[in-house]
Parts: structure tokens; sequence; C-alpha cells
């Protein structure tokens, strides 16, 4: 059954947006929405869930914007504008009407005129509804610190009057990185970080910004990328998880994957190689990371994982963006193409990985594979201490226990 938590996890974004888009006032549409949640927690287990939830909450909220305009202190300090304090102006929004308000809204997020290292933390938090702290954990930063930078943003926002239009082809391409990066991370925090606990919805929705955006700028190779490292990887998800514990990738049964979804990425990819090789659009991140998808996802077909490709594809991707989780993927199929000697040095050689728990995985499983027992024992203990998701702790602790 459909409760309140479920409609925020939901459509926090698209209301947020809708909501905002009436005067660009961020925080105020915030505190808006906020208080509509407040009343559905109140009124929805007694009366029941609205046949329209969305609905009922953008009335709701909207009714409580009206006020706040009509109110002799708003009226006294802000001048009103009849093209946008005004009940026809408001009476226009639908949530089922407009489905690109939120791509406008974070085309604003990623405005030049707002701190380019914010534009995707707003994003995720102004439009796709995750928690100053999910962001805040994403970016390794302190919640205190995170916070503050969304609240100089939104003021920023509010302030100049940025405006809410849908920028033009000529504006969009300027934002676009951004913007993709934002719709990576509503993905990839639930992927990465929470594991067994993936928000269906927004998984959902990631995907529909990302295809949207390809629809937008169809010659953009990363956004065709981008739709298609979502589509790939959830294709996998029926077979992620087994009895309530993780399934690493080569051992998943490919039997359970979505082929639908897996077709609709293995498009998207193409479409995005046909750009570069047409020398239309530039090679990048997503691209790389969703053919290193396909790879893994060709041994349905052929029923064994060509890690040589994996290894070149990981190489050109640490060459193009490094990132430690990077380094510590290319370092498991050399594994594969080199042997464990010579992963386990390039893991070795690697700066920060006290507290990262790949690495730490990775490392336990390559000196059991040299049969140093002790300290592989010891590896898993320390990744298993770094390790969230249950799902995962116990993949990890039948290592430990010889299970």
């Amino acid at each position: 059954m459909i409760d309140v938590e479920y409609v925020v996890r939901t459509s926090y974004g698209r209301l947020l947006a809708l909501l905002a888009s009436a005067d660009g006032d961020i925080a105020a549409a915030e505190d808006a929405l906020s208080d509509a949640f407040e009343r559905a927690l109140r009124t929805w287990p007694n009366d029941g869930v609205p046949a329209n939830p969305d609905g009922w909450l953008l009335t709701t909220a909207r009714n409580r914007r009206r006020d706040t305009w009509k109110s002799a202190a708003y009226r006294t300090s802000i001048s009103l504008d009849p093209a946008e304090h005004t009940r026809a102006h408001l009476d226009t929004i639908d949530p089922d009407a407009v489905p690109d308000k939120r791509l406008q809204l974070m085309a604003v997020c990623a405005h030049p005129a707002i701190d380019r290292a914010v534009h995707t933390p707003l994003m995720l938090d102004v439009i796709l509804g995750y928690t100053a702290a999910d962001i805040a954990r994403a970016f390794a930063l302190p919640s205190s610190t995170l916070a503050a930078r969304l609240g100089r943003a939104k003021k920023r926002i509010r302030d100049a009057g940025l405006s809410f239009e849908l920028p033009d082809r000529t504006v969009l391409p300027e934002r676009i990185d951004a913007i993709l990066a934002a719709v990576y991370g509503a993905f990839a925090i639930d992927w990465h970080s929470t594991g067994s606990e993936v928000r269906d919805g927004l998984t959902g929705e990631a995907l529909h910004l990302a295809e949207t955006a390809c629809d937008l700028l169809p010659d953009d190779a990363e956004a065709h990328g981008l739709a298609a490292l979502i589509c790939l990887s959830s294709a996998r998800l029926p077979s992620r998880y087994s009895s309530g514990v993780f399934v690493p990738l080569s051992e998943q049964d490919f039997r359970l994957w979505d082929e639908r979804l897996l077709a609709r990425g293995e498009v998207h990819l193409r479409r995005a190689h046909g750009l570069v090789a047409a020398g239309a659009s530039a090679l990048g991140r997503f691209q790389l990371e969703s053919a290193i998808s396909a790879v893994h996802c060709a041994r349905r077909h052929s029923g064994s994982t060509d890690w040589s490709t994996l290894r070149e594809l990981y190489s050109v991707l640490q060459e193009l963006t490094p990132t430690l989780g990077g380094a510590v993927a290319l370092a498991v199929v050399t594994a594969e193409t080199d042997g464990a000697d010579v992963a386990s040095n390039m893991l070795d050689a690697l700066d920060g990985t006290d507290r990262f728990q790949p690495a730490w995985a990775v490392r336990a499983h390559l000196l059991a594979q040299l049969g140093e027992a002790e300290k592989s024992r010891a590896a898993y203990e320390k990744a298993i201490s770094l390790t969230p998701d249950a799902p995962t702790r116990r993949y990890l602790e039948r290592f430990v226990s010889g299970r």
C-alpha cells in the first residue's frame, strides 16, 4: 500500500521542482512541501491515501505558498510580480503534464553563477530528494559543511532571480555535464552505498532523466552512455543478491538478468559509439563504464568473461577520469590477466585505501590466492568493519568463517 514515506522517496524532487518553478525560491518551496508532507502524515492514516497523492500534496503546498504571498509580512517585504504570484499561474501546474520540469530546475542548479562544486549536490538535494547526510557521505564531507554550501547556493538562486526557463539548445550543452553527473549520483548513491536498499522509484527516475537528456541532446554520447550504464546495471539487479547475501557480478546467474533492459542499454551504447566514431561527440567516462558493464553482460552469450578487454577499458577509464574505485577495479581485472601478485602490487601502490572498503575486500581475495591465509583473514575483517551493507557483510563473513 502506498504511504507518505513512499511518496517522499519517489515524488519529492518532482513536486519541489514544480513548486520552485513558480518564483525560483527553492527554500520557500521546500518549506511548503514539508508542510504538505506533515499534513499527509497526520491525515492519511485516518482518512486514507487520496486517489492522486501527488496532486493532493501539490495542492496543499500550493495553498501554503499562496497564504504566504497574501500575508502582510510578505507583501511589505517583497514586491508582487503579477506574472508569478497569481492564482492562474499556480493553477496551470500539473504534475503529470510537465515531465521535464526537473531537468529545467537541474539546469538552473548548474547555472554558471553558482559555484561549480555545488552543482551536483544541489541537484541531488533539491531535485532528486536525497538528504544532506546521503550526499555528504557520497562526497566524503561533513554534513554541516555540505548543508552550509547548499544553503548558500539556494540563497544565490533566489537573490539572483535566476531564470527557470528551459535553456535553449545553445546553453544546455554547457550544463549537461553537471546534470548527467547528478543523475548518475542519484543512481550510484543507492547502487554503491546502500546495496540491497536500492530504491526502485529513484532508479527508474534516474533512467527517465538520462533518456530525457538523450531526447534533448540526441548527439551527446555521454547522455547515451549514462542511459546505457543505468540500463545495463539495473538489468542485473534480480541476481545481485541471493538469500540476503551479495553475489559478485562474475558469479551472478545471468538467466535472471532483465533482457529488455539489457537490449535497451545496448541500443544506447551503440548510439554513443557511433557518435564518437563519427567525430560528433567525445569519449567520456559514462561510455567507458557502460562498455565495461556490457562486456560483463556478454557472458550470457559466450559463457565466459573477456578479462583482457575489461583491463583495456579500465586502463583507458583511469587515464581519462582517475578515481580510487577505478584503480581498485583495474587491480581486480589485472589479477585475472596477469596474476594476483601483479594486482597485489598495484593495490599496495595506491594512496587513500586505509578506509576504502573495496580495496580491503580485494586485498583479502588476492592475499588468499597468494597463500597468505592469516593476512587475508585480517584484511577480510578490516573490509567487514568498513561495510555498511548487511548482504555484503554476510558475503565477506563467509570467507572468514570458512563457509
